[in-house]
């Protein structure tokens, strides 16, 4: 089994040495640091996600990852998520375009219409939109990655006629995944549009997403398409013993979750909800080993192509993140890889 690895982070606002709130500024600096050690690792891909909120510092994905492309060498740079309904697919394109040829090849676009919706009052769009948006954006976004000149219309932005957009895109075409969340009519999309799935696994046993899977592969046969590849986004936390994740990753998951949660109306997470996320849901945490297992589990049953750990976890302090990426370039991956040969 063939299984690439990658890092995704949203540049959580994390913990200073001194307790304190980092600058959004130090932030992402220290991610571009956690990135270049990734590569310095092997690891093949690193995401940075699209936010507008204080808890999270990354706003301009390609602003970063074009930043960590003059830091690195060969790993794999790419948004998690694009939120491809608030933005215009042109200039989406353009920019992936030009981080394409500023890292010699090495950009990813995932596009999805993302977890939260302060992207919609922010740039005027209204959220009664929220499928519409996103459908013909992606039709359009497809239509850009796939053709030297387009011509397209629809109804939320204008219409072109025979446009070529530059800068071109050199060589390949440009790598493109779907993230899909948990709807059936997502997984269809990102058949129909030929592109691969990235399943966002926030919760519950991963294993539950196997439909999602099967259907993603029966539309494609339907649609007399080839197979494309299936990757799996889930949060994780490696330190060098499972009681040393657990307790150091807890009060920031708490205060994370906490916070998010009292925004949609989620009662207070319980200590024994995130122990059991750990034990048998989405979060992969612990010790190298516990956490290699976990992934070959979900690897075996998804039968994916690609996974990220989602590592950046709330307040939790840039030195513990950069010691959680260590452990898993060079303990996880080889151990997983060892289990699935």
């Amino acid at each position: 089994m063939n299984l690439e690895f990658g890092l995704d982070t949203f540049g959580d606002v994390t913990n200073a040495p001194d307790g304190k709130p980092s600058s959004q500024a130090q932030v992402i600096r220290d991610v571009i640091e956690e990135a270049v050690l990734a590569d310095e690792l092997g690891i093949e891909a690193f995401g940075v996600g699209e936010h507008h909120r204080p808890d999270f510092a990354i706003s301009a994905p390609e602003v970063v990852l074009a930043a960590i492309a003059g830091r690195t060498k060969r790993i794999l740079l790419g948004s998690a998520v694009t939120v491809l309904s608030t933005d215009d697919p042109v200039r989406v394109f353009e920019r992936f375009s030009s981080l394409n040829a500023a890292s010699g090849g090495r950009a990813e676009a995932r596009l999805g219409r993302g977890s939260f919706t302060e992207s919609f009052p922010l740039f005027g769009y209204e959220l009664s939109q929220y499928e519409e948006l996103f459908e013909q954006k992606l039709d359009l976004f497809a239509a850009l990655v796939r053709d030297d000149a387009v011509t397209w219309s629809g109804d939320v932005r204008p219409p072109l006629t025979d446009q070529r957009v530059f800068p071109p895109l050199e060589g390949a075409a440009l790598r493109v995944w779907i993230g899909v969340g948990g709807s059936p009519e997502s997984a269809v999309r990102a058949a129909r549009y030929d592109f691969p799935m990235m399943l966002a696994v926030i919760g519950g046993d991963p294993r539950r997403f196997r439909p999602f899977v099967d259907l993603y592969h029966r539309a494609l046969s339907q649609l007399g398409k080839p197979t494309l590849p299936v990757g799996l986004h889930a949060h994780g936390y490696v330190a060098d013993s499972d009681a040393q994740a657990r307790e150091e990753l807890w009060p920031h998951f708490r205060a994370s979750r906490d916070r998010i949660g009292a925004e949609r109306g989620w009662p207070p997470v319980t200590r024994a909800s995130f122990d059991a996320e750990v034990n048998g849901g989405a979060l992969h945490v612990g010790a190298p080993e516990t956490v290699a297992k976990k992934i070959a589990q979900s690897a075996r049953a998804l039968d994916i192509a690609r996974f990220d750990m989602k590592y950046s976890q709330g307040t939790l302090p840039h030195d513990k993140l950069m010691r959680s990426i260590e452990l898993y370039g060079s303990r996880v991956i080889p151990m997983v890889r060892e289990m699935l040969a």
